[in-house]
């Protein structure tokens, strides 16, 4: 029995060693198959971790942005205050000065000054704190998944509060010359506006809306950016002589921010902001042109707002008191629309998806 099976494998040896390779090639193929779907399937799940970890970062690092804001309106509010203090003014209209009406009329363009300069200054903060923020948090994300493995920290304890310290001019320099700018815009607009002139809230909006175009248009010294970050020039002056390791990341990232707040898209959001924030400010006035309680006459909303007029007098110290809303911490309802900005949201997601990159995809 047994040479008779020899003698079949011998006859069909070339058969035999073919199914064979054929089987063996199908074993080694299905054995390659399921190695690369399990590296597949790993890499895919660490992607998808790194997605999710990067994720998280991004949503603690908006909500340090949110907080940060908040934390930085009162000295916001009162740095405006301390260059627009109408609380003296209006101090010394109490006792009954000879020189009253010069002091109504430097009330006056304080008043819109202050809150005008506010919302201005209150929506540059937000935006480029969203800007700052986001730089640092996406090189801490790159740093903390590098782990030990990176060469040096891209933002060092030290880099991130000098860097960060730069905010400090639009506190300074940089509010002291927006507010030059609003000034000098008012003074052109309510100059020579009788405080005994009425306006509506439509006549009120289109007077802003002046002032705006002054400060924002091309009559203005300095672009908008300007106010939130000084001149590359003045910055590297500063940084000119004996630079250290890490004065050279911050100037880096000095000169990253520049180049994000030059862009189209922060123009963008930033004009997006100040609609929105000086559209917020004459919703808080409109509550002062609302007709009298007992007026039941049958007309919309916007008519009857369209039909009161209020002297200037009076929506002077109106006016005057906004700040206190615009820049109030908690809870500020003005800042809370600025934040809930769809295009802020998205803008503070790119420069993040930016800067937590890979460095060797932004080469």
């Amino acid at each position: 029995m047994f040479s008779s099976v020899w003698s079949f494998v011998k006859r069909h040896k070339r058969k035999f060693l073919f199914t064979g390779a054929v089987i063996g090639g199908v074993y080694c193929l299905g054995r390659y198959a399921q190695r690369k779907m399990r590296e597949i399937g790993e890499r895919e799940a660490g992607e998808y971790i790194s997605q999710a970890r990067r994720q998280f970062h991004f949503e603690s690092n908006q909500r340090t942005c949110n907080m940060t804001v908040l934390s930085m309106l009162p000295t916001l509010k009162e740095a405006i205050i301390h260059q627009l203090n109408s609380e003296s003014l209006t101090a010394l209209l109490k006792t009954k000065p000879a020189n009253r009406l010069e002091i109504w009329e430097d009330l006056k363009i304080i008043s819109f000054t202050r809150s005008i300069a506010a919302v201005y200054s209150t929506c540059m903060l937000v935006v480029l704190l969203r800007v700052k923020l986001n730089i640092i948090g996406g090189y801490l994300y790159l740093d903390n998944s590098a782990g030990g493995a990176a060469a040096k920290s891209m933002a060092p304890p030290d880099v991130q509060q000098q860097y960060l310290s730069s905010i400090q001019h639009l506190l300074g320099d940089g509010l002291t010359e927006l507010i030059t700018v609003v000034k000098r815009a008012v003074q052109d607009t309510f100059g020579d506006v009788s405080l005994k002139h009425s306006l509506s809230l439509s006549e009120l909006e289109q007077q802003v809306g002046w002032i705006r175009a002054q400060v924002e248009g091309g009559s203005s010294p300095r672009p908008l950016t300007w106010y939130m970050m000084a001149d590359e020039e003045s910055t590297l002056a500063d940084q000119a002589c004996g630079l250290t390791e890490n004065d050279v990341l911050t100037v880096k990232l000095l000169n990253e921010t520049r180049d994000m707040l030059e862009s189209p898209d922060f123009s963008t959001v930033l004009n997006t902001c100040l609609n929105r924030g000086f559209s917020r400010l004459l919703d808080n006035l409109a509550e002062f042109f609302r007709p009298p309680p007992g007026d039941s006459a049958p007309i919309s909303a916007a008519d009857s707002l369209s039909e009161v007029s209020l002297p200037l007098a009076k929506i002077i110290p109106i006016m005057n008191g906004q700040i206190n809303t615009v820049c109030s911490e908690t809870p500020s309802y003005f800042v809370q629309d600025l934040l809930m900005i769809e295009q802020v949201k998205e803008f503070a997601a790119n420069v993040y998806e930016t800067f937590s990159a890979s460095q060797d995809l932004q080469k």
